[in-house]
């Protein structure tokens, strides 16, 4: 299983939730849709910043992006961007064979 990190909104709607409601706890929110997919929520933190909070799951792509459409679907969250753990020097591995081999426009 891949490691994903949900970074998102909440909007005005998911806002005045929090107003009615002060103590919900969006964390078990965030494990029953990770569930309901089939992954597993690790952490769920409120962020201060550009973000307002930070899921972390396991589970594939689809999955992470099913969560993504259905709570953003909902009105109550949006710009959720999903960034995938990597090795980066798996990635660096690639780079270095497509670096010998590709010539840039003009070249």
């Amino acid at each position: 299983m891949a490691r994903f990190y949900a970074l998102g909104n909440y909007t005005q709607q998911g806002f005045q939730g929090f107003c009615k409601d002060p103590t919900s706890d969006r964390s078990k929110a965030a494990a029953i849709a990770a569930e309901a997919v089939g992954a597993k929520l690790i952490s769920y933190t409120g962020l201060r910043g550009s973000f307002d909070f930070l899921a972390v799951f396991e589970g594939d792509f689809s999955q992470a992006a099913g969560v993504k459409m259905a709570t953003e679907a909902s009105g109550a969250l949006c710009n959720i961007n999903i960034c995938e753990e990597i090795n980066i020097n798996d990635v660096a591995v690639q780079a270095a064979k497509i670096a010998k081999a590709y010539k840039g426009p003009g070249q």
